[in-house]
């Protein structure tokens, strides 16, 4: 017996210290956390979380647990809240070079002049998004591919980087694109960025020999699968039901169908049998017009994203917020049309919360994302809760939904490692580089699209639907004031 509880002296004492050798503990702050057992979210005030590798080694609700080996790290977040890092569901990265250019564009506009990355995964980091699902539609050649891929295993966050089957061109076509995406999976050695599949064509083209090989290598590869789903009067397709009859939706592949703009009953009935998720990108879906009058519906199998950030924000708290007040907009008017008062609020900083972290977890196949819990994988944001706009906070959830920016964001951990640290991003010598070749490539292409002329809204859309009239709303007296000179 002796000679046992020696040995198991040993193993403990030889575990400890491979823990202290790349542990963390973030000591002292207010964590919000989740239970599995309840699915809810836990409020521990004053506690902490230890960090082993990539991991959660455990949350308490002690600041220096007493059984912390020697040589871990400490942090502290006495005044601060941490957080499970945002997951963005559907973003297009490599158009960071288009900022500021679309700001008054609609989808229309978007389809026609910008179907035209490093730089704008570092804006989402910094702004605590961990976990990304890049709808890479830049796949025009072999080239383009294969530089977004890099970029994004170079960025060092959490990437499903999903390579877009298009027909860019007779030399490199669908067939073409499938041999390359064979050869970029069989060399991927990242243990962060993963290789996903994203397909437009399965509602126009639903038994082509394109549709049938791209289906069948998301059978094969079990890879995540994303695909845009814009329905009413855009008639853009990919519905639930598209995706269910060519066999890609009830399988255990992840679907994650972004916008999913006027989904119907029989569509969310699949999403729901299937277990398969939308991503709602509210400012997106604002500011195009293809709106999400059906979305709030489905918020049990949504997400948060953020689509095409060189026209508005890059960050899903932003989402969340306008999601969350947009949404509560939809609901209360139902109850004010019928000359009633609102007796309860319809949508909570809670649900906003789940949506923007464990839901996009839950999207992407990952149990283990967008919670703070053991075993769960270290993606960690700490807030300042003594800036001027968090000053004063009881609630966490609340605070961070409703007051937070993104400027109050100290450090950021993807995988426990920081990314982000006391307000600076860890790579930022490397950033600075990527700043100058970056602003170098904007310039030129922004002088290509400056000069390339808006198309005219006239006559119908590619799908045949006829344009229709929008009144402009003005800021200042007089008829014909409209947008006011562009300072592009």
């Amino acid at each position: 017996m002796q000679r046992s509880g020696s040995l198991s002296q040993i193993v403990l004492v030889l575990y400890h210290v491979a823990i202290a050798a790349c542990a963390k503990l973030l000591s002292g702050g207010t964590i919000i956390a989740f239970d599995q057992e309840t699915e809810e979210l836990k409020v521990i005030r004053n506690g902490s979380v230890l960090i082993d590798g990539d991991r959660i080694v455990s949350v308490s609700d002690i600041a220096s647990p007493f059984d912390v080996p020697a040589g871990v790290e400490f942090i502290d977040c006495t005044d601060k809240i941490i957080t499970p890092g945002f997951i963005d569901t559907h973003r297009h990265g490599w158009q960071t070079v288009f900022k500021t250019m679309g700001s008054n564009t609609t989808l229309a506009d978007y389809g026609s002049r910008y179907s035209a990355l490093l730089a704008g995964i570092y804006e989402a980091m910094a702004a605590g998004v961990t976990t990304i699902v890049d709808h890479a539609h830049h796949t025009w050649t072999p080239d383009t591919s294969a530089a977004g891929l890099r970029a994004s295993v170079d960025s060092g966050a959490r990437m499903y980087w999903a390579y877009t089957f298009q027909n860019s061109s007779a030399e490199f076509g669908i067939p073409e694109q499938i041999a390359q995406w064979k050869e970029l999976a069989a060399s991927m050695t990242s243990n962060l960025t993963q290789l996903a599949i994203a397909y437009d064509d399965f509602t126009t083209n639903p038994t082509g020999a394109d549709t049938l090989a791209v289906a069948d290598l998301i059978r094969e590869s079990k890879s995540l699968l994303t695909t845009h789903h814009v329905e009413g009067p855009w008639l853009l397709g990919n519905s639930p039901e598209d995706l269910h009859r060519v066999g890609v939706l009830n399988s255990s592949t992840p679907v994650v169908i972004a916008h999913a703009a006027f989904l119907d009953v029989r569509g969310a009935g699949l999403l729901r049998s299937t277990n398969q998720h939308i991503s709602i990108t509210a400012e997106s879906e604002m500011h195009y017009g293809h709106l999400h009058p059906t979305s709030h519906l489905i918020m049990d199998q949504a997400s948060l994203g953020v689509d095409t950030h060189m026209t508005f924000s890059t960050d899903i708290l932003t989402q969340a917020r306008l999601w969350l007040q947009s949404t509560r907009y939809r609901v209360y008017q139902n109850t004010i049309d019928r000359f009633q008062v609102p007796a309860q609020n319809p949508f909570s900083v809670n649900q906003a919360f789940l949506l923007a972290t464990r839901n996009g977890g839950l999207a992407v196949g990952r149990k283990d994302l967008g919670v703070i819990a053991p075993g769960a994988q270290a993606d960690l944001v700490v807030w300042e809760g003594r800036s001027p706009g968090m000053l004063g906070w009881t609630d966490p959830v609340a605070a961070v939904i409703l007051h937070a920016s993104v400027g109050d964001i100290t450090h950021v951990l993807i995988g426990g490692t920081f990314k982000k640290r006391d307000g600076r991003l860890v790579d930022a010598r490397y950033y600075d580089e990527v700043q100058d070749r970056f602003l170098a490539s904007a310039r030129r292409i922004q002088k290509v699209l400056k000069d390339t002329p808006l198309p005219s809204q006239e006559g119908s859309f590619l799908t045949g639907t006829p344009y229709g009239y929008v009144m402009q709303l003005d800021a200042k007296r007089g008829e014909g004031t409209g947008y006011g000179p562009s300072f592009v």
